[in-house]
């Protein structure tokens, strides 16, 4: 252990939730390149139940799904059969028919053109093709309110026939990127998305407890979803995404445990390698984990939907890029995580790193809506400090 780093993390865990406003349970862990060298669980699964949240507690792990599914294409780019500038309807026709919306007519009609160019797999792995979330963008949202444009946690192939927001290749925006990813895969293999990711991933690194459909013993274990009221308090959701999706949604839909995942982040860790064998090669995670979005950078979040999304930013007033799909933050961060360090999170306040410099990982796991919960992120900030404080202290003994 670093430094009585154990004692303070779990002081972080169990603070968070005792304070007012608290979370209802929390579940937290850093890794090194080899194992766990922390693993914390506070609090219940769900506040009108008895059950605590344990390290082998199922989560809703919501856009920490991403970098999964950024991993299976970069698999088919080493295998030859996928090109990352060639136009992705070349392998998911669908993608070729979102047109522009230049806004609405007096009629409130969408104004519908066809984009300068064609979207690329390289547009949707930066969040650079022009599609957006509707919780985030008030014209997605206005297509849901007005339009019947179905939410992404539909699970619907409707649901990701969105019009692009600007010109593909123009300026950052978070949104559908990488569910449209997944079905880039999908048609590529031939497979469905879950399945790819048991062959190909799952298996190599030794990972039981991730999928897109829950399992019957893994709902017993799985931590519940609650509403930040605005009052503070939290209620229990019986909230739960598609027990038989349409789509596997590359972008969202996985749940898991936070102990799997941390097999996933030790793979980015150790170039490429997991427990039971290679998932990529060194090259391509030193080639992913690089700035692909050139002179544009990352924009802070616009909550349009209050229940579900706050304003959001991670570390304000610094400079953030992208890679193949990790956000990167380009200057040391107040945490301590060094720069060009990898990370994410998903939407119900839960939030990992990948810091291959050196050589540590971390995730914080709560199940809590609007994201951007400011109880869950200070305590997820306080986290990550702590470590890095102890770090510095173990490197300097």
């Amino acid at each position: 252990m670093i430094m009585n780093f154990g004692a303070t993390a779990d002081a972080v865990l169990d603070g968070v939730v005792a304070s007012t406003p608290g979370v209802p349970g929390v579940v937290a862990m850093v890794t090194n390149r080899y194992r766990n060298i922390y693993e914390g669980a506070a609090g219940k699964r769900r506040l009108d139940s008895a059950a605590d949240v344990t390290t082998d507690s199922i989560f809703a792990i919501f856009s920490t799904t991403k970098a999964i599914t950024g991993t299976a294409v970069l698999q088919l780019v080493e295998d030859g059969k996928l090109d990352l500038d060639a136009p992705a309807q070349r392998y998911a026709p669908e993608i070729g028919k979102l047109q522009v919306i230049d806004g609405f007519d007096d009629k409130g009609e969408p104004i519908l053109r066809p984009p300068k160019r064609d979207i690329t797999t390289r547009m949707l792995m930066t969040h650079t093709a022009g599609l957006s979330y509707d919780f985030i963008n008030q014209t997605y949202n206005r297509l849901a309110q007005e339009k019947g444009q179905p939410s992404v946690i539909t699970a619907t192939k409707a649901c990701l026939m969105t019009p692009l927001l600007f010109d593909p290749g123009e300026r950052w925006d978070y949104g559908t990127n990488i569910d449209w990813c997944g079905q880039i895969v999908e048609a590529i293999a031939d497979r469905r998305l879950g399945d790819v990711f048991k062959a190909r991933i799952f298996e190599p690194l030794g990972i039981k407890d991730i999928t897109f459909e829950l399992t019957e013993p893994m709902r017993q274990r799985l931590a519940g979803i609650h509403a930040r009221n605005a009052d503070g308090s939290l209620t229990p959701m019986d909230f739960e995404l598609p027990a038989k999706p349409e789509v596997h949604m590359g972008g969202h839909g996985l749940y898991g445990t936070i102990g799997d995942y941390m097999r996933f982040i030790r793979m980015w860790l150790n170039d490429g390698v997991g427990e039971y064998g290679r998932v990529l090669k060194a090259e391509t995670v030193r080639m992913a984990e690089k700035n692909h979005l050139g002179d544009k950078k990352v924009t802070p979040i616009s909550g349009v939907i209050p229940s579900l999304c706050n304003d959001a930013e991670f570390f304000p007033g610094q400079s953030k890029s992208w890679g193949l799909t990790f956000m990167i933050n380009d200057e040391e961060a107040p945490t301590g995580r060094p720069a060009g360090a990898l990370g994410w999170a998903g939407l119900a306040n839960l939030f990992y790193w990948i810091d291959r410099q050196n050589g540590f990982g971390g995730f914080w796991a709560t199940q809590i809506l609007p994201f951007g919960d400011p109880t869950s992120f200070i305590g997820y900030m306080n986290f990550e400090t702590a470590f890095y404080q102890s770090l510095r202290q173990r490197m300097a003994s």
